[in-house]
């Protein structure tokens, strides 16, 4: 097998983003990632998203890297000349805005039948065809009414995940749908409408879910409270405050393997102990042990112990954590530009093609930055 173009894989390919927030620009920042040339036609003055505060404040420089920006008023006839010239010339259009925002101004899937019959039109929304199609959503929105809050919090207490896993998850479906048209229309000449949505992401994330209870007849309890499958699959405090640990004993032979280890013989000895649906019903009496034994130790050095013995464990860290982290910085990380012109280290997309990793080819860019070199390349106006 070839190895991937020097660029990447997708190198070549020519994709046209209209595209805020995370859902949209996550695609993009996928496609562009493996080597499409991706222009991210913005509003003049720039995505609003580049203005977020809080929580969005890492949006823009995290998922718009390897494009290229060019700033137009869709209002405007001769921009809006401009941007159909670019999507004519394009092989993807990606878009995220409100149903019908786009088909109002002659851009929708069916505007480019005659100028550009092989595109692929990925559209990221909230929910696909049915009752919901025209509500507007969000990643927690859907998190909320897809079941993904109940099974996160406590008991009563829903709770959104921790980043906004909807949003990149339904991207990446997003992704996966565009690379399926691509390879269609290798075998037909025809592009394809590609939708995906963050409604039916969440329902196949929590779907796992939804089988346990056609399965066993009850339903789920949330995460916090569920009865796990193992009887040390839970986190740890160790010796030092803050240090906690996640530790997995997932095996009959890795039970054994950690009572050795961790001088548990009583435990490890106990033929009653020896089946792993046995111990879960033994938690009680288990979990105490562990729980007063970890408490005795620093986690480095636990953690020492549990990587000889080759059972699953993670400290509990922190974003911030691993900026610092040895293996991230083992070709995981990539350096962007952020706002104020200060330069940071990412996290790169997670695959390797023949062993290597797919960097940086174009930092985050400035508004309009691209707007000559861009229109330049555009096919001449009809």
């Amino acid at each position: 097998m070839s190895a991937p173009a020097p660029d990447g894989p997708l190198a070549g390919l020519k994709v046209v983003e209209f595209t805020h927030m995370v859902m949209g620009p996550s695609i993009g920042v996928i496609l562009g990632d493996l080597g499409a040339e991706v222009v991210k036609i913005e509003p003049e003055g720039g995505d609003h998203t580049r203005r977020l505060l809080g929580s969005g404040a890492g949006y823009f420089p995290m998922f718009n890297r390897n494009k290229r920006s060019i700033c137009l008023n869709l209002k405007d006839a001769e921009d809006l000349a401009r941007a159909r010239r670019l999507v004519e010339g394009a092989d993807v259009l990606i878009e995220n805005f409100r149903p019908g925002a786009l088909e109002r101004l002659g851009l929708g899937p069916h505007d480019f039948a005659e100028t550009n019959p092989g595109l692929i039109y990925c559209s990221a929304k909230g929910f696909l065809s049915g009752p919901y199609e025209n509500r507007t959503a969000l990643d927690e929105v859907t998190q909320m009414m897809g079941g993904l809050a109940y099974m996160t919090g406590p008991p009563g207490r829903p709770l959104r995940a921790g980043t906004s896993v909807v949003d990149i998850t339904g991207g990446m479906f997003g992704v996966i749908g565009i690379l399926a048209a691509l390879h269609q229309r290798n075998a037909t000449g025809r592009g394809a409408a590609v939708n995906c949505s963050l409604f039916e992401t969440t329902a196949f994330l929590v779907g796992q879910h939804m089988a346990q209870q056609a399965v066993t007849g009850v339903a789920p309890n949330p995460m916090p409270a569920r009865i796990s499958a193992w009887a040390v699959y839970d986190v740890f405090e160790t010796a030092r405050e803050n240090e906690q640990l996640f530790v997995g004993v997932v095996s009959d032979s890795q039970w054994a393997a950690f009572c050795k280890a961790m001088d548990l013989s009583d435990l490890g000895d106990d033929p009653t102990l020896a089946a792993n649906n046995d111990r879960v019903r033994a938690r009680d009496r288990i979990l105490p042990r562990v729980r007063e034994l970890f408490a005795g130790f620093e986690r480095e050095v636990l953690v020492e112990k549990l990587e000889a013995i080759g059972l699953p464990f993670a400290p509990v860290s922190r974003p911030d954590e691993l900026f610092d982290d040895p293996h991230l910085n083992h070709g995981g990380l990539v350096e962007v530009t952020i706002p104020g012109g200060d330069a940071t280290r990412l996290p790169a997309l997670p695959l390797e093609f023949d062993g290597r990793r797919l960097g940086l080819r174009r930092d985050v860019p400035l508004p309009d930055a691209d707007r000559e070199v861009v229109l330049g390349e555009a096919p001449p106006a009809a």
